[in-house]
């Protein structure tokens, strides 16, 4: 064979070779897939559909989900997942499709999370099980909604939290460094030209373990931003800043790769709502309290005026701030409340999907300055509260208490019902009327009292007060957490801070009316022969496990037992037991009483004998057990209960008649009617029950 031949047969093999497939197959790329953090919202991702891994214990981080189904896209995604039931908490992947907003997203309770309720949001998601269809790749890596141009007033880099997410492949690999940048990340280096003085110092960074997200983030950012730059309070001379932009983004128009800010406001990676202001922007009269607050030194809203109109979503709260109008408190120091309110307003973020706030004066009596929804942005309510002129008088708080709880928090006024009602009662020394019963008729309501006492009455002006422990009479809870005692009026601004925090943390803003804290709740318990004793055990212990889910106490949930046969005996009434474990033991107590069954008569007997003497704030659900058919008619007695606002659930057992539980219960009958083929299943409606009651509660306004 010629050597030609041979070198044509060789590059003939090795053209066959590099052709050749392994296994004489193509393998089918493996689905990379993203993986993000409990708090990781829809809203922050430009994507309209795509593949993210959730982790594990999400569900503990509580990160906040609107909506039921279809969610706003302010949402958790992993924790909507998770309500959706499409993981569990032990994380997994989930698809993400966005829509359009909605006009409202209902809360509900299902598998251990509860979302909220939202008016309406701009854009929604759905999620879905993450196994893609066949023949459909979602993106390896998430691209984030751009916040802004790279226009920089001063040389100080920003810590950027997002750019891209590396993907997490099925096969194990090692956890990428939490310093390394991803891989698709381009960084370009653009100068910058600043006439702004250097910054010297910044605001002091408060405690990492805050539950407020505003202290939280601010921590955050100080331990992230060491090493990777000069130390806080040094001058900063740099003339150029390195950028982080996204794949394909033109040099030109480099754009800052941080999450949805429409979503979650400057604050939120910006140490609050305003940046700090370089100190040549500060007006004279700012303090250095109030630096890292103001809104003088970048001009925030001019830039992106729609940033600022929705608030800070984690601190959704209806605010009513009571302000002492009385002359005792002199000009100087009415105008040292004012500044006071003002710099709350502007740390506390107000907008329609976070905390709305409105202000009382008192003094003689209370007039509302504005309501709720007059103003829905920081920025309008600084000039508005300047603007407040002393209106003199006595210091008439318990007046002025009454007024809010019967006129100010009110739809008409803008409370919003699905966000908890706070009242901030600033007093100057002392009242100079009574508190006590005005409070307990607000807490009754749902409004969440504090107290700002400044000056309050040493041992020798005690005996000048009108009513003595006047603060502990009048705030939600005597744990100290509703109450902010003020040696001086030149102090109170140091009391901005905690007060946001305090009044933020709607976990402890128990005296909310919530679906498990605001009810009369009657049981009306079968005692006919049909039942025995040992069944009769049965039920009892069916009504202490839906009671301990409640918060029991004169002002929370009361529940009052009615037995019957053909007669009605009243176990107990509303209020009679005011604390949870004396109610369980009032119920273990209650003897069998063996007889007929007269249904009828008995709902009767429960609305003369406990719905007669129902608060009217609270609202009246009646559980009606039975195990037969009634001798008397149920028809008549359910219809009038129903028509003076009772919500009446039914459960029969065994022999019990189906058309008499759907008259009884309130429509619709599949929410409010269940039937268990024999007693020792009824602990399988327990929660069913207790969603039920909860779900109807945050789909109605709240006051």
């Amino acid at each position: 064979m010629s050597k030609a031949t041979l070198t044509t047969v060789f590059i003939a093999f090795l053209l066959t070779s590099s052709g050749a497939k392994p296994n004489g197959k193509n393998k089918k790329p493996k689905q990379a897939v993203p993986a993000i953090e409990c708090d990781m919202r829809a809203g922050k991702i430009s994507l309209s559909e795509f593949i993210v891994k959730c982790p594990a214990n999400c569900r503990e981080t509580k990160e906040k989900v609107y909506g039921t189904g279809v969610f706003a896209s302010i949402s958790s995604i992993c924790n909507a997942a998770i309500h959706s039931g499409v993981i569990t908490n032990s994380g997994g992947k989930v698809i993400v499709m966005k829509m359009a907003g909605q006009a409202i997203y209902k809360g509900s309770l299902a598998n251990g999370v509860r979302s909220l309720s939202l008016p309406n949001w701009r854009e929604s998601f759905s999620v879905s099980v993450g196994k893609p269809k066949q023949g459909v790749t979602y993106p390896s890596t998430l691209v984030f909604v751009p916040s802004r141009p790279t226009t920089v007033k001063t040389g100080e880099p920003k810590d950027l939290p997002y750019s891209t997410v590396s993907p997490v492949t099925e096969a194990p690999e090692a956890e990428p460094s939490s310093t390394a940048a991803p891989p698709t990340t381009t960084h370009v280096t653009i100068p910058i030209t600043t006439s702004a003085k250097p910054r010297a110092t910044v605001h002091k960074v408060r405690e990492a373990g805050s539950s407020h997200p505003y202290f939280s983030s601010v921590a955050r950012q100080s331990q992230s931003a060491q090493g990777k730059g000069p130390a806080q309070g040094v001058h900063r001379s740099e003339t150029s800043v390195t950028i982080r932009r996204q794949p394909h983004a033109s040099s030109a128009s480099a754009l800052d790769p941080r999450p949805d800010n429409t979503e979650y406001e400057h604050w939120l990676y910006n140490f609050g709502q305003y940046s700090p202001a370089p100190e040549e922007h500060k007006p004279p009269s700012e303090t250095s309290h109030t630096r890292g607050f103001s809104a003088q030194g970048h001009d925030l809203t001019a830039r992106v005026p729609e940033l600022m109109s929705q608030g800070d979503p984690n601190c959704k709260v209806d605010i009513a701030f009571l302000m002492d109008g009385s002359w005792s408190i002199g000009k100087r120091r009415f105008k040292i409340q004012k500044d006071f309110l003002v710099d709350v307003s502007q740390v506390i973020n107000v907008g329609v999907a976070g905390p709305m706030m409105g202000i009382i004066q008192y003094g003689d009596d209370p007039v509302t300055e504005f309501s709720l929804k007059q103003f829905s942005s920081s920025k309008d309510l600084k000039p508005a509260i300047s603007k407040i002129v002393q209106k003199g008088g006595l210091s008439n708080v318990g007046k002025a208490l009454s007024y809010i709880n019967q006129h100010f928090f009110s739809d008409a006024n803008g409370n919003r019902g699905g966000a908890p009602n706070v009242a901030v009662v600033l007093v100057d020394g002392w009242p100079t009327d009574k508190v006590e019963e005005a409070s307990r008729l607000a807490r009754e309501s749902g409004i969440n009292i504090f107290f700002v006492t400044i000056e309050g009455p040493d041992e020798n002006e005690k005996q000048n007060v009108v009513e003595t422990n006047f603060v502990d009479k009048a705030v939600c809870r005597t744990n100290g957490f509703f109450s902010l005692p003020i040696k001086s009026w030149f102090a109170l601004r140091k009391a901005v801070q905690p007060l946001v925090k305090q009044v933020c943390d709607t976990d402890r803003l128990v005296c909310s009316k919530t679906c498990l804290n605001a009810n009369d709740i009657a049981f009306v318990i079968d005692g006919s022969s049909s039942v025995g004793t040992g069944n009769f055990r049965t039920v009892l212990q069916f009504v202490a496990n839906v009671t301990q889910e409640f918060e029991i106490s004169d002002t929370d949930t009361r529940v009052g037992i009615v037995q019957y046969t053909y007669e009605q005996r009243l176990e107990f009434a509303f209020g009679q037991h005011n604390n949870k474990a004396d109610l369980l033991n009032a119920i273990k107590r209650i003897n069998y009483w063996s007889g007929g069954t007269s249904t009828g008569a008995a709902i009767t007997f429960a609305a003369d004998q406990l719905f007669s003497k129902s608060k009217p704030n609270k609202r009246k659900i009646m559980i009606v057990i039975t195990d037969g058919r009634s001798y008397d008619d149920v028809r008549a007695p359910a219809l009038a209960v129903h028509r003076k606002g009772v919500i009446a659930y039914s459960i029969g057992i065994a022999w019990a008649a189906q058309d008499e539980l759907e008259y009884i219960a309130t429509d619709p009958d599949r929410d409010h009617s269940f039937f268990v083929d024999e007693f020792d299943n009824l602990y399988k409606y327990v929660s069913k029950i207790i969603h039920n009651i909860c779900n109807e509660f945050n789909s109605q306004p709240r006051n």
